[in-house]
């Protein structure tokens, strides 16, 4: 089995950055120390996960201390094996259904028996290292499952809401449902709308004190509160009923026909696998939006499968509930700021101690009040974001046919059905292919709405006959796919056509680029038939493209055609200017004429009409952004502004010379005053980068060396920040999440700040700010994890916050 484990190496070669090795007193081993961070997010998710464990058990009608048995399995086993570090397992909503058919089929004891076998094909999968494939399943087929599953709850919970017993489906529910209304119980329906009045309002409540109170889960308020307040008032109401952990049911044999078995195996490892996999996708999203997120490793998918497995095989084999990820509580355990799988352990350690020391508590609570948080719960996996999302990417055909067959049939039904039907839209889609001709303005225009396969060739070649010889044709691609039938079949009535006198220009889609051969991606061509050579550029950002050596073209390469005359011309991104020399041109001017090219053909288009408005109107821009020279910085992307958006005042090392030094520098205080008194810019932006060239001449020169040279001159004015830098008075700017990764990067961090105070002492900002119509900012943008960090003063500290770390008031 060991061979099966996959190493996690990942996780151990951070922490040794994070913690550098040392040499441990003699005489004593290694010290196993818990993050108070980790703490108290160990606190906050057993406090959320004590009532859920108990709620999911009432609601699959196993045995309540199973809930807290798989809990705690989770937090141990799954915790300590697993490979996500954050996520936390237990007894899982989306399990429910499941778990309750298996109970009322087989029993709870052969019930135990399914889930270590499905623990044990966990694990074999995960030797098979197959998890990155569960991630496959269309989004609509797993949402659709949990929407399914939710109703499901919901439906069943209903009934012990108002103080009744759930039946076993959810059309008998749904039947059974007007007599339940007729004969409630008033003192269970009390408890029941205390306990979702807590559950809606408690996340809600206002003001300072509101942010303190809100920090206790509501899921523990809300059962607490009804529990307290059943038990003041003297209602009799059925309770929690924890048998002695003498008479605890452990796992038996499996009994029962071998396929249906087979299929409640199969069915428990899909389910527990797939929410799992994608919770641990989603926890690292959750946990990358953070501060500090570099310290935390991200999820082995292979790892926490065999962890899933080991703790399914663990919890069944001690009567335990099936195990899988738990989104509730994991977005709990990143929220509260836990930093590895210390955290996770730590709650399975205190649902361990609750569950042999709290057990008169934990008696005192009203069903109907696990009930209501149950059935909350399954209202919630009920998500409108999830079904706008599917609607938008037409596929809520096969949501609702998936969880349809979950709440009419079955979890695996509903699953079978959900891929058969995504399977079907996919074969739609493929097969269906709109081609139509028209004429306009004597041009043929033959436009291809869909997938161009084989299965389209004839009416493809339908309609490129009607277009009738010698004649102008523009062939629109609108799709994203053309298999080797189709290519041919274009291609030869191409050539054919001009041969005849005709022209022909085919397009994709909203490009008006020539299209490749689908085998061109793959051999150094990106999308529009420009040759890449080797490096295999991708088509996101044109800007990207002329960076990369081309070949050059072949003698019979296909010549492109003048958009509206038909004209054979020459490839401007490969061919000589006309003025230009037939060899030894410089590959810096070959890059001038390609990027001038690239922009007449496909960006000036876009931006005449705003460049022309600009002309008319004259520049008015609303920010000073003074940066550095270096290339690597391009204040555009950065900030995702356009033309009009910026005043750009660039030079080495973002230097703002102070007024009144010797061999100042005008330029720069010309460009601020005439920002600030000119053009009225609301903000002045001084933005440093990592690997600054300029700081490293910076560390690198001799106090007392002579500035012969214009750089040197110009360097100089750097000198403020490195005496800042090396001033241990001064309270140094830091990074938030981690610490500076070398003296470059810390004296790039200061001489942020120091430029700063050095704008703040032109005569033009001075008057500005006084009068508030001018703000200062800080940035630092790390080239190398594309990042931005900007400038928050706290008190006496300087720290650059990840911009998304910011909240922005509108």
């Amino acid at each position: 089995m060991s061979a099966c484990v996959p190493a996690d190496a990942t996780e151990s070669a951070h922490t040794e950055r994070a913690h550098p090795p040392h040499s441990p007193p003699h005489g004593r081993g290694p010290r196993f120390r818990v993050a108070g961070a980790d703490l108290s997010a160990a606190v906050a998710v057993f406090l959320i996960a004590l009532p859920l464990s108990l709620g999911i058990a009432l609601a699959t009608g196993a045995p309540l201390q199973a809930g807290l048995v798989a809990a705690a399995v989770g937090g141990l086993v799954a915790g300590r094996l697993g490979g996500s570090p954050l996520q936390v397992s237990g007894p899982a909503a989306g399990l429910t259904v499941v778990t309750a058919d298996l109970i009322h089929q087989y029993g709870w004891r052969v019930t135990c028996a399914v889930t270590v076998l499905a623990g044990l094909v966990q694990l074999g999968l995960s030797c098979l290292r197959v998890a990155r494939g569960a991630l496959a399943v269309s989004p609509a087929i797993v949402h659709g499952m949990l929407a399914g599953i939710g109703v499901t709850i919901a439906v069943a919970q209903a009934h012990i809401v108002l103080g009744g017993e759930p039946q076993s489906s959810v059309p008998d529910n749904l039947q059974a449902l007007p007599a339940q209304l007729a004969r409630l119980d008033p003192a269970a329906l009390a408890v029941s709308v205390l306990t979702l009045a807590a559950l809606l309002l408690w996340p809600r409540l206002p003001g300072r004190a509101g942010r303190l109170l809100r920090r206790v889960p509501a899921a523990l308020v809300a059962v607490a509160g009804a529990t307290a307040v059943a038990a003041a008032a003297g209602l009799v109401l059925p309770v929690v009923d924890l048998p002695s952990w003498r008479s605890h049911a452990l796992a038996g044999l499996p009994e029962g026909p071998v396929l249906g078995l087979a299929a409640a195996v199969l069915t428990t490892a899909l389910v527990c696998s797939v929410q799992s996999l994608l919770g641990a996708v989603a926890v690292d999203k959750l946990a990358s939006a953070r501060p500090g997120a570099g310290h935390v490793a991200r999820s082995d998918l292979d790892r926490e499968l065999l962890g899933q497995g080991a703790a399914n095989v663990v919890s069944g084999a001690l009567g335990g509930l099936p195990v899988a990820g738990v989104a509730v509580r994991s977005t709990a355990n990143v929220h509260a700021g836990a930093v590895s799988r210390n955290s996770t352990m730590i709650h399975g350690v205190l649902v361990v101690a609750a569950a042999l020391l709290l057990v008169p508590l934990l008696e005192l609570i009203p069903l109907a009040s696990l009930a209501t948080l149950v059935m909350a719960v399954g209202l919630r996996m009920v998500s409108l974001h999830h079904i706008r999302t599917v609607t938008r990417h037409r596929e809520v055909l096969v949501y609702a046919v998936t969880a349809l067959g979950v709440i009419c049939l079955g979890v695996l039904e509903g699953v079978v059905l959900g891929i058969a039907m995504a399977v079907g839209v996919a074969l739609h889609r493929l097969t269906r292919t709109r081609i139509t001709h028209e004429e306009e303005g004597g041009v043929h225009h033959v436009h291809v709405r869909g997938q161009l396969t084989f299965l389209a060739v004839p009416r493809l070649s339908r309609a490129l006959h009607l277009v009738p010889q010698g004649a102008d044709v523009v062939v629109a691609l609108d799709g994203s796919f053309m298999d080797h039938a189709a290519y041919e079949t274009l291609q030869d009535w191409q050539g054919t056509h001009t041969a005849r006198g005709g022209t022909v220009r085919i397009t994709g889609r909203r490009t008006g680029v020539r299209i490749a051969e689908p085998g061109d991606l793959a051999s150094g061509h990106a999308p529009g038939g420009e040759s890449t050579g080797d490096c295999r550029c991708r088509p996101w950002t044109a800007w990207r493209n002329h960076q990369c050596d081309r070949p050059s073209p072949a003698p019979d390469a296909e010549p492109l055609r003048d958009e509206t005359s038909g004209r054979v011309e020459t490839d401007p991104r490969t061919a000589p200017a006309p003025d230009a020399p037939a060899r030894g041109r410089t590959p810096g001017g070959i890059q001038l004429v390609r990027g001038l090219s690239t922009f007449q053909r496909r960006t000036a288009p876009l931006v005449r009409g705003e460049l022309a408005r600009l002309a008319r109107e004259g520049q008015r821009p609303s920010q000073l952004f003074l940066t550095c020279a270096d290339s690597r910085v391009v204040t555009s992307m950065i900030t995702s502004s356009g033309p009009g958006d910026l005043f750009v005042v660039r030079n080495i090392g973002n230097l703002v010379p102070p007024p009144g030094v010797e061999s100042g520098d005008d330029s720069v205080a010309a460009a601020i005053e005439y920002a600030v008194d000119v053009l009225a810019v609301r903000s002045i932006t001084v933005c440093g980068h990592s690997g600054c060239g300029a700081m490293q001449a910076l560390l690198d020169s001799r106090p007392t060396s002579p500035a012969a040279t214009p750089l040197g001159r110009w360097l100089r004015h750097g000198g403020p920040s490195l005496e800042r830098l090396r001033d241990s008075g001064a309270p140094a700017p830091r990074l938030a999440g981690r610490a500076p990764a070398d003296d470059v990067e810390q004296l790039c961090l200061t001489n942020v700040v120091q430029q700063l105070e050095h704008l703040r002492a032109h005569e033009s900002v001075t008057r500005a700010l006084k009068e508030r119509r001018l703000e200062l900012h800080g940035v630092y943008f790390h080239v190398g994890e594309a990042q931005a960090y900007l400038l928050a003063e706290r008190e006496e500290d300087r720290v650059f916050d990840r911009v998304r770390d910011v909240d922005l008031v509108v």
